[in-house]
């Protein structure tokens, strides 16, 4: 599973003005209710239930929301690149400034779990971070995103 089966280019936010957490999912869930024809409020609400379990804020400025919904027909990925850091109660108690909303439908079961491990493996690589934190422009950070593994490496 590539990145570019989980986002397009009208799913990456160059700079989302957020000054909390529940605002951030907020404007989250309304980009991704525009992508995917669901409802905000459903949206909003499978994301704050996986919140209570457990922060998403991975660590080092990261955060990697997600959720399961029963009407959804395929994965949907959203990438935000928040204009200043925010407390995500993280794991590792730093502000998160790069954020991957992931949505699933319910009968998805591996494909989530292939694709949540995806995003972690790129947003772990330090150099792709560094080059998401160093741009506004919304294709270069598509282009970031999508970008595979081999050609990363070369």
């Amino acid at each position: 599973m590539d990145i570019a089966d989980l986002i397009t280019p009208a799913a990456v936010i160059p700079n989302l003005r957020a000054t909390s957490k529940k605002q951030a999912l907020q404007d989250l869930a309304k980009k991704a209710a525009e992508l995917t024809g669901l409802h905000e409020r459903a949206v909003f609400d499978v994301l704050l239930e996986r919140e209570r379990l457990g922060t998403t804020g991975v660590g080092n400025g990261i955060a990697i929301p997600h959720g399961k919904l029963p009407t959804l027909d395929r994965l949907y990925g959203l990438f935000a690149r928040l204009e200043k850091p925010i407390n995500f109660e993280s794991i590792d108690e730093h502000p998160v400034d790069l954020v991957f909303l992931l949505l699933a439908p319910e009968t998805a079961g591996a494909d989530h779990l292939k694709a949540l491990a995806r995003v972690s493996r790129l947003l772990r690589d330090k150099g792709v971070c560094e080059k998401l934190r160093g741009t506004e422009n919304p294709e270069a950070l598509y282009a970031l995103l999508t970008e595979s593994p081999a050609s990363r490496a070369a």
